[in-house]
């Protein structure tokens, strides 16, 4: 069993990385609606399967604990760019300036969908690095196939069940609610099924380049827990 380190050399790269998509995929990515192959969806669901790659990358290689301090740093930076873009939309307009409800079209998300948009990330993520670390050791650290896809249907599935119910329910038709939330469900997953060969890769050189392929036998997996 490997023992607990700090001195990574990958591990604060990776973070910011995890970081950054989540936060572009969810504020710039999110309110555009597209159209792809027939399928009516947000245009950040083509990002949005990363952040679960970048989950499965920091917990089978550094184990639960790194992955809970990423995953609240992803949450706090979610929460920033949710706050600035809620206040920068209701600041009052200069009068020269036409682009105000344009603005509010597009980033103009109600304070609802920014909370259910928070609580679902920290429960699909929280979720996903769970099941992935302990089928690890289920495993013996064998199928790593398995579990980056097997935690992410289910931390993918927390994440939908959360999200979609405490935004839209009761403004959106059920029938939509129901077919938005599993196209979602489905793409987001297939994302992380056609990104396996690349996760592979990434886990093999990062376990490599940091002589590190932790195994949470005696972790506290307590979300709320700030140790590392």
């Amino acid at each position: 069993m490997s023992t607990r380190r700090t001195d990574y050399r990958y591990f604060d790269v990776v973070m910011a990385a995890f970081v950054i998509v989540l936060c572009v995929s969810s504020t710039a990515g999110g309110p555009k609606v597209t159209q792809v192959w027939g399928l009516t969806v947000g245009a950040g669901i083509f990002f949005y399967p990363f952040i679960y790659i970048f989950n499965d990358v920091l917990t089978e290689v550094y184990g639960y604990a790194h992955s809970r301090r990423a995953v609240w740093m992803g949450f706090a930076g979610l929460f920033f760019a949710s706050v600035m873009t809620l206040v920068i939309t209701w600041l009052p307009p200069a009068p020269d300036w036409k682009d105000q409800a344009a603005y509010i079209t597009v980033f103009g998300q109600t304070p609802r969908i920014v909370l259910a948009s928070l609580v679902a990330f920290a429960a699909g993520e929280f979720v996903n690095a769970y099941v992935l670390a302990k089928m690890k050791i289920f495993q013996e650290g064998q199928h790593l196939w398995m579990r980056t896809i097997g935690s992410s249907v289910v931390g993918v599935a927390v994440d939908a069940l959360v999200f979609y119910p405490c935004a839209f329910y009761g403004t959106w038709p059920m029938a939509l609610l129901l077919t938005v939330m599993g196209t979602e469900y489905l793409l987001k997953v297939g994302g992380e099924v056609v990104f396996t060969p690349i996760t592979y890769q990434v886990i093999g050189f990062l376990k490599r380049a940091e002589h590190e392929d932790y195994y949470d036998r005696d972790t506290d997996f307590n979300p709320f827990a700030l140790e590392v």
